[in-house]
Order: C-alpha cells, then sequence, then structure tokens
C-alpha cells in the first residue's frame, strides 16, 4: 500500500485551525422526503466533535466522533465511538504523531512509520468525513492523493453554482476512490459542507431541507452523465452475425453441457446453435473462439433495488435480469425505460411495487399508505403501471393484508414481501401471499414469540435462536406443507443473511472471499466489519450454528418441492454468485443451482419462451467462463464475455472502468472478412477490449 510520505504544505483556513472561534453547524439527515436523523458538527479551534445519528427502517448507525486537525486539515487524532447500521460496536482510532501512524477499527488495524502528515479514511465516519477529504485534497498536488491505510482519493470540481432561498454560492466536488461508486459533497465559499449527497439518503443543513428534491435530482444528473458516458463507452453492438464457437452450453432444463457447439447471434436473438466443428465462419461475420469454455444463460436476481449504478456491476457479473423489489417509482420507471432504450446499462428490470403502512418504523421506499383505503389506492397505482407483484413490507397493519391481496390478484398481481410486524408467515400465506421475501422472514415465524416486534432489528438479532431451532418440528412441518399445498415461493436472500450474520470485524466475510480483494479500499474495509454485536465467542459460534440451520432450511424447501428465487438484496451482481454458492453449500448440486438462477426464474416469470436458456430464436442473453461450472460453482465468477440482447460487454472493461480488479481475461473477436480482401488479410482483424472495431464494424 502506498503511503504519501512527502511533506504537504497548504492552508486549511476553513478549519478555523488558528483561530479559537467556535462553530456549530447543523444538519439533518433526509430519506424519501422525510427526516430521519441529524448531524451535529461542533468545531473550536482545531478540535471538532461529531454527533451522528440515524433511525431509518429501524436501523441506523448512532456514533459520536472526536477530531484533533493539524494546520493542514488533516486529522492528527480520530475516535469514533457508537454503533453502526445494524448495532454492532465501533470502536476506532487514528492518532498520528511522534512519525508514526496508528490505528484500530472494525475492518483492520496497524502503524506504519510516518515522516510527514498522511490523510486517514475512516471506516465508520458520518458524511461529515466527505467535507474534510475534499478540503484536504483540494490542495493536493492535482487534487490527488494516497491515503491511509491503502487506495488513493482523488476529487473533482463538478461546478460553482448557486443554491437554496438565499442564491448560496456553492461547488459541487465528486470524490472517487472510497466506494465502488464516487461521493458528492456541497461546499461553501469558505469551505464548509452545505450538504452531502451520494446515494439515496441526503444530509443538508438544517433550514435547507426543503432542497433535498433538488439535491436528488443534481445526483441523478452528475450520475446520469457519468453512467451514460460509460454505457457509450462499453457496449459493442455488430451489424452482422456474431459467431461463438468451441464451446459447451449450459442446458438449464437438463443441468448438464451440450458438447462442442457454435452459437450464432445476429442482432438481440439467438439465430442459430450448431455442432462443431462446423464450416468456416461466412463473410461478413464475427467470430469468437470460445476456447472450449462454457456459454451460460444470463442470471438473474431475484430481489434487487436498482440504481443507476448497479447496471454495470451486474453486467459485469452475468446478470442480465433483476427483479427490483420496491424502489422510488419514478426513478425506476424512468431507468427501466433507459435500459430498454440502451440509453443506460443494466440488466433487464421487472418491477414489484413496495407497499408500506405507517409507523415509527416505516420504511421510506415506493408507497408509505396511512389507511387501507389508501393502501387499496396504491395497489391500483401499481397495477396500473404494469407492475408484476406487490410487495408488502413491515408496518402495514395485519387487519390489511387481506383485503390488499385480494385487489391484487383483482388487477391481476401477485402479492410478496415481508410478513408483517405481529403476522405469522402461516397468516400471510392464507390471506394471500404468493411467495415470502427473505428466508428470515420465513423462519421468525418458527423462532419469534407472541408480541414480539419485527419491525426492529430483531427481525436480525432473532435469527441466532436458529441455533436450536428443529426442523422436524411441528410448526416447522405446518409451513411447509402450506406452502406446497399454496404453491408459495421462497425469495431466499441467504447472502444477506450470511453477510449480517457471519461477518466479523476485522475479518473477510466467507461471502466477499471470492471477490472483495479485487475491491477499492473502502469497500474491502467496509466488508471486514462486524453488523450484530458479537461479545462473546459463545454468541459467535451461535450465530454461526444458526447459519448452518438456515443453509438446511433451504436444502429442506428444495427437497420439499418448494420453489426457491435466488436473491440477494444487494447490487454488485458478485453476491448472485455467492447466493448460487451458498445453495451448493446447503447441498443442492451445482447444475440445480444454475438452473434456478437462470430457466427456473424465467419461468417462474412467465418469461420462459424468450428468456432463460440458449436456443435458437430466444433473446442473445447468456456469458462466457473458461471451466464447467456443473462441477464447480466458483467457475461463475470468471467470466470472459456478457452478451444482453446481442449487445456485448467485457468484464475486464466494465471492472476497470469502476476501479475493480478484473477477474478473467476478455475474449477476442475477430472481425468480419470483406470479399476483396487479399490472402495475407484473409484472417480478418482481430481486436481486444473493441480495439479496431469502428464504426464501420458496427461499434
Amino acid at each position: 500500500m502506498r503511503r504519501l510520505l512527502t511533506p504537504i504544505l497548504f492552508a486549511a483556513a476553513w478549519l478555523g485551525a488558528t483561530s479559537a472561534m467556535a462553530e456549530v453547524q447543523r444538519f439533518a439527515v433526509i430519506s424519501s422526503g422525510e427526516n430521519v436523523g441529524h448531524l451535529f458538527v461542533d468545531q473550536v479551534g482545531d478540535t471538532v466533535d461529531v454527533d451522528y445519528h440515524v433511525d431509518n427502517n429501524g436501523r441506523g448507525p448512532k456514533h459520536k466522533e472526536h477530531l484533533v486537525l493539524g494546520a493542514d486539515g488533516m486529522p492528527r487524532l480520530w475516535t469514533i465511538e457508537g454503533v453502526s447500521l445494524f448495532g454492532a460496536r465501533v470502536d476506532e482510532r487514528f492518532e498520528q504523531g511522534d512519525g508514526m501512524l496508528r490505528w484500530r477499527s472494525q475492518a483492520d488495524s496497524g502503524e506504519l512509520p510516518a515522516p510527514a502528515p498522511s490523510l486517514y479514511i475512516a471506516n465508520d465516519d458520518s458524511p461529515w468525513s466527505l467535507a474534510l477529504y475534499a478540503n484536504v485534497l483540494k490542495a493536493a498536488p492535482e487534487q490527488s492523493l494516497d491515503v491511509t491505510p491503502g487506495g488513493r482519493l482523488t476529487l473533482t470540481a463538478v461546478r460553482s453554482q448557486a443554491f437554496g432561498p438565499d442564491a448560496l454560492p456553492v461547488t459541487l466536488y465528486r470524490l472517487t476512490g472510497l466506494e465502488l461508486q464516487p461521493g458528492y459533497v456541497m461546499l461553501d465559499d469558505a469551505g464548509r459542507m452545505v450538504a452531502e449527497f451520494s446515494g439515496s439518503q441526503i444530509t443538508v443543513r438544517e433550514g435547507l431541507e426543503a432542497t433535498a428534491p433538488e439535491l436528488m435530482r443534481m445526483t441523478a444528473a452528475l450520475e446520469g452523465e457519468r453512467i451514460h458516458a460509460l454505457q457509450t463507452q462499453l457496449a459493442h453492438s455488430f451489424d452482422a452475425p456474431v459467431r461463438i464457437r468451441n464451446v459447451r452450453i449450459f442446458q438449464p432444463e437438463t443441468g448438464v453441457l451440450s458438447a462442442l457447439s457454435s452459437v450464432t447471434v445476429f442482432g438481440d436473438r439467438i439465430a442459430a446453435i450448431v455442432p462443431e466443428p462446423d464450416t468456416p465462419t461466412a463473410g461478413g461475420d464475427y467470430e469468437i473462439d470460445g476456447q472450449g469454455g462454457t456459454l451460460v444463460p444470463g442470471l438473474h436476481d431475484m430481489h434487487s433495488h436498482s440504481t443507476l449504478q448497479t447496471g454495470l456491476f451486474y453486467l459485469g457479473a452475468g446478470v442480465t435480469s433483476v427483479r427490483d423489489m420496491g424502489n422510488a417509482n419514478g426513478f425506476l420507471l424512468n431507468l427501466t425505460r433507459d435500459i430498454d432504450q440502451g440509453v443506460a446499462p443494466g440488466p433487464r428490470i421487472v418491477r414489484d411495487g413496495m407497499l408500506e403502512g405507517r409507523s415509527s418504523y416505516s420504511v421510506r421506499t415506493g408507497l408509505l399508505a396511512d389507511t387501507l383505503g389508501e393502501a387499496l389506492e396504491d395497489v391500483r397505482w401499481y397495477g396500473q403501471r404494469g407492475y408484476r407483484q406487490i410487495k408488502i413490507y413491515n408496518s402495514l397493519h395485519p387487519d390489511w393484508v387481506a383485503p390488499v391481496a385480494l385487489e391484487a390478484h383483482r388487477l391481476g398481481m401477485g402479492v410478496t414481501g415481508h410478513v408483517p410486524a405481529f403476522v405469522t408467515p402461516d397468516q400471510a400465506i392464507e390471506a394471500g401471499y404468493g411467495e415470502i421475501a427473505h428466508i428470515n422472514q420465513l423462519m421468525l415465524g418458527w423462532l419469534l414469540q407472541p408480541g414480539e416486534d419485527s419491525r426492529t432489528t430483531l427481525r436480525l438479532t432473532a435469527m441466532a435462536r436458529a441455533a436450536d431451532l428443529d426442523l422436524d418440528s411441528l410448526p416447522v412441518r405446518r409451513t411447509l406443507a402450506l406452502m406446497r399445498v399454496k404453491g408459495v415461493a421462497l425469495d431466499t436472500t441467504a447472502v444477506a443473511l450470511e453477510v449480517l450474520m457471519l461477518s466479523r470485524a476485522g475479518e473477510v466475510p466467507p461471502s466477499a472471499v471470492g471477490y472483495v480483494d479485487h475491491m477499492p479500499i473502502g469497500y474491502q474495509r467496509y466488508r471486514r466489519r462486524s453488523f450484530v454485536d458479537i461479545d462473546s465467542p459463545a454468541v459467535d459460534q451461535t450465530y454461526k450454528a444458526a447459519f448452518q440451520k438456515l443453509l438446511d432450511t433451504v436444502k429442506l424447501l428444495h427437497d420439499g418441492g418448494v420453489q426457491l428465487l435466488p436473491g440477494t438484496d444487494a447490487g454488485t451482481g458478485f453476491t448472485v454468485h455467492r447466493e448460487l454458492e451458498l445453495y451448493v453449500k446447503a447441498g443442492l448440486t451445482p447444475a440445480e443451482a444454475l438452473s434456478l438462477g437462470t430457466l427456473r426464474a424465467e419461468q417462474y416469470l412467465g418469461r420462459d419462451q424468450s428468456l432463460g436458456s440458449i436456443a435458437r430464436g430466444k433473446l442473445a442473453d447468456l456469458f462466457l467462463v473458461p471451466g464447467d461450472p456443473t462441477q464447480d460453482i466458483n467457475a461463475i465468477r470468471h467470466i470472459r464475455m456478457v452478451m444482453k440482447g446481442g449487445v456485448l460487454y467485457f468484464p475486464s472493461e466494465i471492472h476497470q472502468a469502476l476501479g475493480i480488479r478484473p477477474f478473467a481475461d476478455p475474449v477476442v473477436i475477430q472481425s468480419p472478412k470483406a470479399p476483396e480482401d487479399t490472402a495475407a488479410g484473409a484472417a480478418g482483424e482481430s481486436f481486444l477490449f473493441g480495439e479496431g472495431m469502428d464504426d464501420d464494424h458496427g461499434h
């Protein structure tokens, strides 16, 4: 890891380091138009105290920070104490002095010699830290620095403008190198934070809360420009047939690989599949030598929450279809349109509509109903816009579940979701659920006591009780029988539960072992943390035993004929690979897991006539790996090319553009041979990463 070892001398007047004057900054945290927390920053001279508190959907970080800053604006001391998103304890400390850097956090600890100051990137920080980083980077050479404990942070001034009702002069900055997507922070002329707006949650100065929608539009516009430019750069289209030869095809109907074959794609469809050896490529065709690898139908994530940024991550992982399980509805409708028109990169999206009831624990996604009448009207709103299912959430009133399900069914929609608080899975199924979202929402029906509130983090922590669960008990057998009789499916998201139950401070969790060392440093550190409070070896072992019981439940459901829907509740695509690996760890074969993640998912959605397998006339959604995933499910991580509707992407190109170290070399594409080609050029032009693919070749 590179360290900043040379002196950096620059002013930091914004910090007030040379003044003992006290400054108090107050910010509101806004999610979906509602205040869900606060950020208080009190500064006296070079000392800063931060109070960050978020309570959104029954969870959120709550911690206090103390910083002592140097004249250069870099922290010399930084402590953070409190709890993280789901309540895991935070006790982070960084100290710089006597020529040494020392730090400890949930993710890591270490010490290094440091003859010059270095910028420390905190693991459990608040949005205010982006303002701190931005002010340091503004004065750095080329506004870029190597940082501690690793990586490089870069600042870009996006634009300056007047903001808010008082036309405050501000500058918008983009920070890259922290996470998988950029951070955005708005500073005034004195360098003080006005707003941080990196995701769906906005942190903005008190008094400017009404500007949150404008900030969201700014984020969408800035990220839209970036993502659309990447789509132009990374999507490769063809005006002639593309022949992928020397490949075996995974056949999800049987779970076996075909003999060596040649697959030709023209436009967005599979035009032909013939056995190898075949006749040479016809003049005017592109050719890809698959080198004996395996073509797999595009994967499906049956539980996503799509963003502008998730599209490229999904495509890079071979995920060509997702089911969005709840989103900002206007945004999702626009995103679906842009992807369908090829303006934005991303998988095909099936839309489910989130429906929540009003409570102090309400999620601020989708539609929020105060009365049964509003809930029914919300169902009709979704039905009129072509949503496939209604997704019921935690706070919907128990008495509303049956009438909501009835109205959804009347309009031809299915019903899925969390099991609302004080409702059992059996009651939800009897009321009209055709599917349950998340395996913990199913298992809590066997673990919670009457009156316990699943709107809190209990919906996670109570899963520890599964360690002692008897899967042959009457309640378990009764629920499984009901699911079989009613044809109820389960959207498992086992990987999300693995992250929450098996993550340990300072360790790479099992869910991320296959990919985390390829990721930016901020993401790597984020994954090396706990999400629940593990305060003893006994608690650690209890959660591990409980997760094994969860995997046993997956196998029990599969063997009992219950439809499993591989979902992740994440957006990187890498977690889709892990979800299928967990199915194999539970006892399914790799072929069974792959079938569930491809054809079986499309059969469930009623789209298997055009998607889910590689066959003549179907849409060309597929990816190529060098190994045999029916023998080793991990082979699906090493993807050389992906097609979605005949448009080709190189995962190596995608990952490099996103700051990720690639997982596999790309294929080489042989360009068409024109009839007038000389003998010397008859082999055609080959190119890597799309090089040589100019406008004449359909790029």
